[in-house]
């Protein structure tokens, strides 16, 4: 089965930006509503984000108002961009297909002055 592929993350200081994306490995369409999560250390998953082909779009409380959740359906691409980013955002983010169930591998988010 095709996997999920997360890139974008990295170390920024706080307040700054990065834009993570999620793709297909083998270019198959990347789900009708696609979940961001996140995993900080020593913390359970967390939803944070999600998008429906449409675009409907849903935010966890915790990245509300920072975050913001696209897709390009031509490019078959999911972004998450995130503004204004705190130390307690650091975590591995990843991407969920909800109709298939798959997952990407994560990728680190590190936000650290």
């Amino acid at each position: 089965q095709e996997q999920l592929v997360e890139s974008g993350g990295g170390v920024v200081q706080p307040g700054g930006s990065l834009r993570l994306s999620c793709t297909v490995s083998g270019g198959s369409f990347i789900g009708d509503v696609v979940d961001w999560y996140r995993r900080a250390p020593g913390k359970q998953r967390e939803l944070i984000a999600a998008i429906s082909s449409g675009g409907s779009t849903n935010y966890a409380d915790s990245v509300k108002d920072r975050f913001t959740v696209s897709r390009d359906n031509a490019k078959n691409a999911v972004y998450l961009q995130m503004n204004s980013l705190k130390p307690e955002d650091t975590a591995v983010y990843y991407c969920h297909d909800r109709w298939l169930d798959r997952w990407g591998q994560g990728t680190q988010v590190t936000v650290s002055s």
